[in-house]
C-alpha cells in the first residue's frame, strides 16, 4: 500500500521539526514536504499535490484559510487539516466552509494527530475538542450568517486582530506576518472601521468576546 503522502506548512522551525518527528511514528504515513509560508505551501501543493496538508492558520505572506481556498480551487479533493492555536469554534467553522477535512488545535494531544490523519484519509470530518460537537452540528445543518462577525473580515484581518489582542505590538505583527509596519497600521485602520470600534484596547475586547483568544 502506497503511504499516505503529508505536506506540513507552519511558521516556526521547531514546531514544523516536533510534528514531523510525530509523524515518522506512525504508519503510513511519509512527510514529503515543509512550508515555512503560505505562498511556499500553495506552490508546493500545486507541485507534489499531497494527499494530507497540515496547515498552520496563521502563515506569513498568505493566511492558512487563503492557502486552503486556493488549494482548494485547483485540487478539491485535497484532505486538509488545519493545525493552529486558535481553539475559537469561529474559526473552525470558516475552515469547515473553505473544504477543510480537519481542524486540531496545537494544544491537542499527540495521538489526537494520528486519529485525525486516518480519519481523514477515509474520507471524513475530523474536528478536535469541545468545539466538535457544536461546530460539527451547525456546520452539518449548513449555518450560515452573513452578518458573523468573521464575515465581516478578511482572513488576513483576522490574524492581525488576534495577534493585537493577544498583546503583540505592531513591528512584531509585521515581522510574524512577513509584512510592512504600515500595512499592518492600514489593516488596524479597516478593522476599527469595519467593527466600528474606535481604539485598541476595544478590538481586544472585541476578540476576547468572539472567542479568538482565551483569558486565563
Amino acid at each position: 500500500m502506497n503511504p499516505t503522502r503529508v505536506l506540513l506548512a507552519d511558521d516556526h522551525a521547531l514546531v514544523r521539526a516536533g510534528i514531523r518527528a510525530l509523524l515518522s511514528t506512525i504508519e503510513g504515513v511519509e512527510v514529503i514536504a515543509e512550508a515555512g509560508n503560505g505562498l511556499e505551501a500553495l506552490q508546493l501543493i500545486r507541485e507534489l499535490q499531497p494527499d494530507i496538508v497540515l496547515l498552520d492558520i496563521t502563515l506569513p505572506d498568505l493566511s492558512g484559510l487563503e492557502v486552503l481556498k486556493e488549494s482548494k480551487k485547483d485540487f478539491p479533493d485535497l484532505r486538509v487539516i488545519i493545525l493552529t492555536v486558535h481553539e475559537a469554534g469561529e474559526y473552525a467553522m470558516e475552515a469547515l466552509r473553505s473544504g477543510a477535512a480537519g481542524y486540531l488545535p496545537k494544544s491537542a494531544a499527540a495521538n489526537e494527530l494520528q486519529v485525525a490523519i486516518k480519519i481523514v484519509s477515509r474520507g471524513e470530518t475530523y474536528v478536535s475538542g469541545e468545539v466538535s460537537r457544536k461546530t460539527l452540528l451547525e456546520f452539518s445543518k449548513g449555518a450560515t450568517e452573513p452578518t458573523h462577525f468573521l464575515a465581516r473580515l478578511t482572513p488576513r484581518q483576522r490574524e492581525i486582530l488576534t495577534l493585537i489582542a493577544e498583546g503583540h505590538s505592531t513591528k512584531d505583527i509585521a515581522r510574524r506576518l512577513n509584512i510592512s509596519v504600515k500595512t499592518v497600521e492600514s489593516h488596524r485602520a479597516q478593522l476599527m472601521e469595519r467593527l466600528d470600534i474606535h481604539d485598541v484596547a476595544g478590538l481586544v475586547r472585541y476578540a476576547i468576546k468572539k472567542g479568538l483568544v482565551k483569558v486565563d
